[in-house]
């Protein structure tokens, strides 16, 4: 699954999940830092053997620095990972909010029943009332066209 995939969250959830990947990826970058910082210390440490001719010193200070630089590689592969996925996770959110204000349509129609004056359950006699009007404005329009053609045969 793709951790990255925020589909069956609701908004609230969703940004929460994120505020973790983002505390996730804030101290992968304070790691990095730390590890610049100790990069740093072992390459002053490097020349300070090399300088004093301890040439195997050096070469043990070379081992441990390049074990730092590794993990630092890993780790800034990581963050760009975590950044990529909170970035992807964002533009997921406003779907999520759209999502959760979808209407129930049951919901209106008893709303707009109740706005046009029916009680909850009259349905039917809506229904009944709705093809009544249709069936009086068919007639309306038939008399009404009747009528013309008797003034166009005068």
């Amino acid at each position: 699954m793709d951790d990255a995939n925020l589909s069956g969250m609701n908004p609230a959830d969703a940004k929460e999940y994120i505020f973790n990947f983002i505390t996730t990826l804030k101290l992968t970058e304070k790691q990095i830092q730390t590890l610049d910082e100790e990069i740093t210390k072992w390459q002053s440490r490097i020349d300070l053997a090399a300088s004093k001719g301890g040439t195997e010193l050096a070469l043990e200070a070379e081992k441990e620095k390049n074990r730092l630089l590794e993990k630092q590689a890993a780790l800034k592969t990581e963050a760009e990972e975590l950044k990529r996925q909170i970035d992807e996770m964002r533009r997921q959110l406003p779907l999520l909010a759209a999502g959760e204000r979808s209407i129930d349509p049951v919901l209106l129609e008893q709303e707009l029943l109740i706005a046009a004056g029916y009680m909850p359950g009259d349905e039917e006699k809506v229904r009944t009332e709705r093809q009544f009007k249709e069936m009086e404005k068919t007639q309306a329009a038939d008399a009404a066209l009747e009528e013309l053609k008797a003034k166009m045969r005068e």
